[in-house]
């Protein structure tokens, strides 16, 4: 069909209100235009703003495709793959998003081996081998203890994830490069590893503040704004302030955030862009298209507000 034909067939289809109809399309091609999604529950007492900043890009990319989302739980341990190998043995979803990535995910080389269409939100390690879109952990925490160095720091401590975590491993690299170009030591006090949670950043900075005064942390930055904000309760309880007596950053600039007193600093991740790619990246799979770039690494952003902008005294 020549160029110019199509475009009249279409210009006249779109006058008359034409609309494709994929569950013909999907019956011709044996597809069910789902795509399957599974994550790591929030407890039910909290609120987990990203990951709904992440569906709902990603629902919106997949609708204006002509697809749908399918989310399923996840599963630790042996079980992991189960519900994968059911929807795939099934028939009920043309492809996956995966996400809560870590090292050796037994979820990639299965579905490698079943030639199951997927994209990652995050790596495994620095040789993945899949299509992945992550956000650059590392060198958002590199900016939170550059801009805390900037401001004369040299005793910064780190609210980190647990040892072994991959995002966690990331962005710990980003703050210990920071620490080694601006040649301050860090000492293994100054870094508090856990879980994430509001308790554990309030305990952590509360250790911290029964420290000797000239020994004691002059700034935290924080792997999430749920620990900044432990970090800040813990000042506030010793009728301090946080930002004039201790420096805090927190990671995700949550909603929250710029509505704290004071303001959190906070390193801004593009989740709503990374949802699309996911599944703008996906669907060219399915639909056999060009990918132009099939392993994306996107850059965070620091947003500076007055829990951090005081110079240290």
């Amino acid at each position: 069909m020549l160029p110019k034909t199509e475009t009249r067939i279409w210009d006249a289809a779109r006058a008359l209100g034409y609309r494709a109809n994929h569950s013909a399309r999907s019956l011709r091609a044996q597809r069910s235009q789902m795509i399957g999604y599974s994550w790591v529950p929030t407890q039910p007492d909290q609120a987990n703003h990203i990951l709904d900043m992440f569906l709902s890009s990603m629902v919106e990319e997949a609708e204006a495709a002509g697809y749908h989302l399918l989310p399923f739980p996840y599963r630790e341990g042996e079980d992991l793959v189960g519900a994968y190998r059911e929807l795939i043995e099934s028939g009920r979803v043309d492809g996956f998003v995966l996400s809560s990535m870590n090292y050796n995910d037994p979820r990639v080389p299965f579905l490698q081996e079943r030639q199951a269409p997927f994209v990652a939100f995050g790596r495994t390690d620095a040789q993945a081998t899949f299509p992945f879109v992550d956000i650059d952990g590392a060198a958002g925490m590199r900016a939170a203890t550059e801009h805390l160095l900037e401001r004369g720091h040299r005793r910064v401590a780190v609210l980190a994830w647990p040892e072994g975590s991959r995002v966690g491993d990331d962005r710990l690299a980003g703050y210990l490069a920071a620490m080694r170009a601006a040649q301050v030591d860090v000492k293994p006090e100054w870094l508090a590893h856990s879980a994430g949670d509001f308790e554990f950043g309030i305990a952590a900075t509360q250790r911290w503040l029964d420290g000797a005064p000239a020994e004691r942390p002059t700034a935290v930055v924080a792997m999430n704004d749920t620990l900044a904000v432990g970090a800040m309760s813990a000042l506030l309880r010793q009728g301090l302030a946080p930002g004039r007596d201790l420096a805090i950053v927190g990671f995700d600039d949550t909603p929250m955030a710029q509505y704290l007193w004071p303001p959190l600093s906070s390193v801004r991740q593009p989740i709503r862009e990374a949802g699309h790619k996911c599944v703008e990246m996906l669907i060219r799979l399915l639909e056999k298209q060009p990918i132009p770039e099939s392993q994306i690494l996107l850059p965070p952003t620091l947003w500076v507000r007055q829990s951090s902008s005081a110079p240290a005294g």
